[in-house]
């Protein structure tokens, strides 16, 4: 049961990471969307496309928190440590992933677009591997929890 929560954990740190880079980043701070590399968000059509590209982002967010949900929902009591290891843990990779692939592999946005750009690309792989690493020292400091009664 213990890799069942492991596993709710991680898609909960994924959908967080994702909410919290979606929302800073491409609506408060407006630094970018999902697409605005590929397709500058300069004409309507353009800021359209972004839009929709940032609205299926947060829709994959959205599966991976209520996935981790009905996991977790599945009967174990959990230690708080795991829980919060496992979402910093998944908070960590969305970063690394995201900022790998989207990033430095394909382009398709920056952190913020301008000087000292990959700066910024870099610290944000270097908080995602802060909080993976703090992730799994958290959730491998956990205690097992009792099972918690059912009925």
């Amino acid at each position: 049961m213990r890799s069942v929560v492991n596993r709710a954990a991680v898609l909960l740190g994924l959908g967080f990471g994702g909410f919290v880079d979606g929302i800073f980043a491409h609506q408060i701070l407006g630094w970018h969307h999902m697409l605005s590399s590929w397709y500058p968000p300069v004409t309507p059509e353009d800021l359209h496309l972004n839009m929709v590209g940032d609205g299926l982002f947060h829709l994959l967010c959205l599966i991976f928190v209520v996935t981790g949900v009905v996991l977790l929902n599945r009967g174990e009591r959990l230690a708080s440590r795991m829980l919060w290891g496992g979402m910093a843990a998944g908070w960590g990779v969305f970063n690394l992933v995201e900022g790998t692939v989207d990033h430095l592999l394909l382009g398709v946005h920056h952190v913020r677009t301008g000087p000292g750009q990959l700066a910024y690309d870099l610290g944000f792989l270097l908080l995602g591997a802060l909080l993976m690493v703090i992730g799994v020292l958290l959730s491998r400091s956990a205690r097992p929890a009792s099972r918690r009664a059912t009925g």
